[in-house]
């Protein structure tokens, strides 16, 4: 895989001149035209050996282009922030919006790469953490995103070469740092471990460049033309490529039973029952939130519903039982310019709690297989990927130790109806009623079909769905704490 980046490839000056002239044009002409456009973002991610140029080539890059419109991020050790979350948190937040280029040092590659070399991880770790990349860079780029991934090669002895000609000169023996010396240490093991992550990571939407980084002449202009081929390739293309999606439903019904139409909306508590059990079970959750073993942990409710369902009145009896400090409540509405200008898991990714903390969503990453779905705000081949990046985020917080607890609230139409009568008759409800839950309700066997699918493609063994039946809202305030109790409880007993 790398014999083609050791062959000792050069450019003269003249030449590189000349071509250089050309391709900083070009290459300015493809940012002004991408920042203009602001249809997809780009991602620049630099690895391999140390020695090979990647920090001299990227200050070229911001030479070359308008530097007010790249992110060059470097992620060295985690910090302490980054370290009470996920490991892929610290990644998502950087991540550039359409219209910008990103330039990552550090990345994930340069993680699993130092992990499995330096002994820290084996070799299932290693391929776990392949398969989550490739996941997470096709999610990128069906969500629109340009990927240029650049591995700087240079021999075994290119590299001892270089070591030795600037550890005698004395006026550029500072380029010099510990990593340099380590890389010579462990170079078999660092090429032979990146041979597999490369040939297991280059795919068709996100492909591996090997450049030889021993003349910078020739490494400049190999990485300058093929951002700008790559850019005027995407820039071309008005509209990005489609797959072909199964057109068939997802749940075939052919008796027409809905899996919300076989709950018992019949259920409730009196009065007396209804305090007794809130007490018991909001006194619980407490107690449980200040257990130090939560300390290894973090927790994550996602309310989802029918308009009226009472998620409101629900979230206010668990927030009840706790101290301010240790929640937040998201709600989720429309996306704003900013984040549409990213993947959709992006604002999501932005509250992942850290450990010991309860985050608690108002509406979820669900709104793409519900809301987006029924009302055409995506395509079907948008919706139906996004089940399975959906099992692979939360997986990734439950490897983390965050608890994920998903309530979907049902109630039936008369119920509903009977709500939105009452929210227009009451002054301090009628803000809660609108137009759109009107016209919601008018598409209440589409949402009935969405939820049917939802359910069956999402709730895992890791993260499964409690369906509660609302029609009471006494009974399915008391259900829902006492589930986060139970989670809660599950979570701590496997510690």
């Amino acid at each position: 895989m790398f014999e083609s980046a050791e062959i000792g490839h050069s450019i003269d000056k003249e030449t590189y001149e000349k071509a250089v002239l050309e391709l900083r044009e070009a290459l300015l002409e493809a940012q002004f035209e991408l920042s203009q456009q602001a249809r997809f973002p780009v991602l620049i991610l630099i690895n391999g050996i140390e020695g090979a140029g990647k920090g001299e080539t990227v200050k070229l890059l911001n030479e070359w282009m308008d530097p007010r419109l790249i992110n060059v991020e470097s992620f060295l050790r985690p910090t302490d922030e980054e370290l009470s979350r996920p490991p892929q948190w610290r990644f998502w937040r950087k991540l550039p919006p359409k219209g910008r280029i990103g330039i990552f040092f550090g990345n994930w590659y340069s993680q699993m790469l130092h992990a499995r070399v330096e002994g820290d991880i084996k070799d299932a770790r290693l391929d776990q953490a392949i398969h989550d990349t490739e996941n997470f860079e096709r999610m990128l780029c069906d969500e629109g995103a340009l990927i240029f991934k650049f591995w700087f090669h240079l021999s075994k002895k290119q590299l001892k070469e270089r070591l030795k000609t600037l550890e005698k000169d004395p006026q550029r023996s500072w380029q010099l740092n510990p990593l340099d010396w380590k890389q010579s240490e462990v170079y078999d093991r660092f090429v032979r471990f990146g041979e597999r992550v490369l040939r297991r990571t280059s795919r068709d939407y996100a492909p591996w460049y090997v450049i030889e980084g021993y003349d910078e002449n020739y490494r400049s202009l190999s990485v300058g033309r093929i951002i700008l081929e790559g850019l005027q390739a995407a820039l071309k293309r008005k509209d990005r490529a489609q797959p072909h999606p199964h057109a068939a439903p997802l749940v075939a019904s052919l008796d027409n039973r809905s899996l919300l139409a076989s709950l018992d909306l019949g259920l409730k508590l009196d009065k007396d029952d209804y305090k007794e059990q809130l007490a018991t079970e909001q006194a619980r959750l407490n107690g449980l939130m200040r257990d130090k073993r939560m300390r290894g942990h973090a927790l994550m409710a996602v309310f989802e519903g029918n308009d009226a369902a009472g998620k409101g009145g629900a979230i206010r009896r668990v927030t009840g039982a706790l101290d301010p400090r240790q929640y937040r409540t998201v709600p989720i509405a429309a996306p704003t310019e900013e984040e549409r200008a990213q993947p959709y898991l992006w604002r999501f990714w932005r509250h992942v709690p850290a450990r010991g903390q309860f985050t608690i969503f108002d509406r979820s990453w669900y709104g793409r297989v519900l809301v987006e779905r029924v009302e055409g705000f995506c395509s079907q081949a948008d919706w139906l990927r996004a089940y399975g990046e959906i099992n692979d985020f939360e997986e990734q917080l439950h490897n983390y130790g965050i608890v994920l607890v998903k309530f979907w609230l049902s109630i039936d139409r008369e119920t509903q109806m009977a709500r939105f009568k009452e929210r227009e008759e009451i002054p301090f409800k009628r803000y809660k009623i609108t137009e759109d839950d009107w016209r919601n309700r008018d598409k209440w066997d589409h949402y009935v079909d969405a939820v049917g699918d939802m359910v069956d493609r999402t709730s895992t063994e890791i993260a499964p769905w409690t369906l509660v039946e609302a029609n009471d809202k006494r009974y399915a305030r008391v259900k829902v704490l006492r589930t986060l109790n139970q989670a809660l409880e599950a979570a701590f007993a496997k510690d």
